[in-house]
C-alpha cells in the first residue's frame, strides 16, 4: 500500500485537519484565513529576496567574488536531484 505524504502529512491527516478549522473557524471565515496566510508567506519570501539581494549586493561592492555562491548552489542542485532519484526509487518499492 502506497499513501501519498505532503510534508510527513498523509491524506487522512490533512482531511482531519481541513474538518477541525472548518468547525472552529466555520465555511465562511476559511477563505479570509487562507489570504492572510498567502498574504504573510509572500511578505516573508519578498522580504527573504530583499535580504539575500542586499548581502550579495554589498558583497559585490566590497571586491568579494559572488561567483563562488553560484558554483556551490549548483552542485547543492545536483546532490538534491540525486538524493530525489534515489529516494524516489525507494518510496516506490516500498
Amino acid at each position: 500500500m502506497y499513501q501519498t505524504t505532503f510534508l510527513f502529512i498523509s491524506g487522512p491527516e490533512i482531511v482531519l485537519i481541513l474538518f477541525v478549522m472548518v468547525m472552529v473557524f466555520g465555511a465562511d471565515k476559511l477563505p479570509e484565513i487562507a489570504r492572510g496566510l498567502g498574504k504573510g508567506m509572500r511578505t516573508l519570501k519578498d522580504a527573504t529576496n530583499d535580504i539575500k539581494h542586499e548581502i550579495t549586493k554589498s558583497a559585490e561592492n566590497h571586491g568579494i567574488d559572488t561567483s563562488v555562491t553560484n558554483d556551490v548552489k549548483k552542485e547543492l542542485d545536483k546532490v538534491k536531484d540525486d538524493l530525489e532519484d534515489f529516494t524516489g526509487s525507494i518510496k516506490r518499492k516500498f
